[in-house]
């Protein structure tokens, strides 16, 4: 009797082995924290060098860091987004 056992080919497609789930990226609370920094303080730079060009640093420096508090925030979450 020709009967199909487990190794025959005819099964081969369905006694494939489980699929593992792709390993997720894992955040670095730290690594975050030191490109959110960085961010804003390049953000805060660039308005302080605007503004100090305009006449008015303290206020670049504000709008900088207005600036680079969501940019931040964006970069952060662009860089570990496969961790959310």
């Amino acid at each position: 009797m020709g009967g199909l056992t487990a190794g025959s080919k005819a099964l081969g497609w369905y006694c494939r082995p489980r699929m593992q789930a792709a390993s997720r990226s894992s955040l670095n609370p730290a690594g975050a924290g030191g490109l959110l920094l960085a961010v804003l303080v390049a953000g805060v730079g660039v308005g302080l060098l605007v503004g100090w060009a305009a006449g008015a640093a303290g206020i670049g420096a504000l709008v900088g860091a207005v600036i680079g508090i969501p940019g931040g925030i964006f970069a952060v979450y662009r860089r570990y987004r496969d961790a959310f």
